[in-house]
């Protein structure tokens, strides 16, 4: 057997595919009860859509809230588009999926985090210990994204 099974890889089509359902079922029905998104991306992952002066603003990554003032939320196979109130300018932005950094609902203490293989291999460069983070896929990933579960401590209201 030449390859082996790419747990990696496996697991970030599967977390992009829960991101693309969650998006799809509130397009249709809405936000349920007290969740809300903060949806973490890079901002200059081809595909991407937002204004000039928003990447500008945000040259490497933003973070865009969806909980009360989003608008026109569209779900596709390889992304989504919304429209978000900046102060009180709207602005469309199409987002990638594969563009996601982080996805987190604060309210019931839920998140995702994907990696690139290039963050991967900082943390190995910053680490002696070759064993792989907990929790985390093993083996290389071809410079795919790997999805792994985000600690919520930081996002924890004090």
């Amino acid at each position: 057997m030449s390859g082996g099974i790419d747990y990696g890889n496996l697991m970030h089509r599967a977390m992009r595919g829960l991101i693309h359902d969650v998006l799809t079922d509130v397009a249709e029905r809405g936000l349920p009860g007290e969740h809300h998104f903060f949806i973490t991306f890079d901002t200059q992952y081809p595909d991407v859509e937002l204004a000039d002066w928003l990447s500008d603003r945000y040259p490497g990554e933003m973070t865009v809230v969806l909980q009360h003032r989003f608008d026109d939320l569209e779900v596709g196979e390889d992304g989504f588009a919304v429209t978000l109130s900046f102060g009180e300018a709207p602005e469309r932005l199409y987002i990638p999926y594969h563009a996601i950094k982080t996805f987190v609902d604060p309210s019931v203490e839920f998140g995702l985090r994907f990696e690139t293989q290039e963050d991967a291999d900082e943390d190995d460069e910053d680490e002696d210990d070759p064993t792989p983070p907990e929790g985390g896929p093993e083996g290389p990933s071809d410079g795919q994204h790997d999805a792994e579960v985000v600690r919520l401590d930081s996002f924890r209201k004090q």
